[in-house]
């Protein structure tokens, strides 16, 4: 039997056809969900401009403007003079608390969160 992580299940559960079928109301699943936007839709590091910001948004979802703003209020975007550019990912382990794979948390198939239904 396959076990997925509660990444995964949260994705298989909001994400269908490569379109956001619903925004994730708690937290945590909404996170999951805006991460793995921003990595399909800002790949480079780069400002991108708010209107293209809103058409790459648009492919996935047609809530744009809460999108964005999850995405800035998360701190995964930073927004200034109306252009947003990707916040650079934490390095694992450089402020000593950092999760890692193996762990017990992130990826690492443990069941305490990663075994209940992702449904929202």
């Amino acid at each position: 039997m396959t076990r997925y992580s509660f990444e995964e299940q949260v994705i298989f559960a909001f994400v269908k056809d490569d379109r956001l079928i619903s925004i994730p109301a708690r937290h945590k699943k909404r996170l999951v969900v805006i991460r793995y936007i921003v990595d399909r839709c800002f790949p480079e590091d780069r400002a991108y401009p708010e209107g293209e910001v809103n058409q790459r948004l648009a492919l996935f979802h047609p809530d744009v403007a809460a999108l964005r703003r999850y995405m800035v209020e998360d701190g995964l975007l930073t927004r200034a003079a109306g252009e947003y550019r990707r916040v650079a990912p934490a390095v694992p382990g450089a402020d000593g608390g950092a999760l890692t794979p193996g762990d017990g948390s992130i990826g690492s198939g443990s069941t305490s969160a990663g075994a209940r239904a992702a449904g929202d």
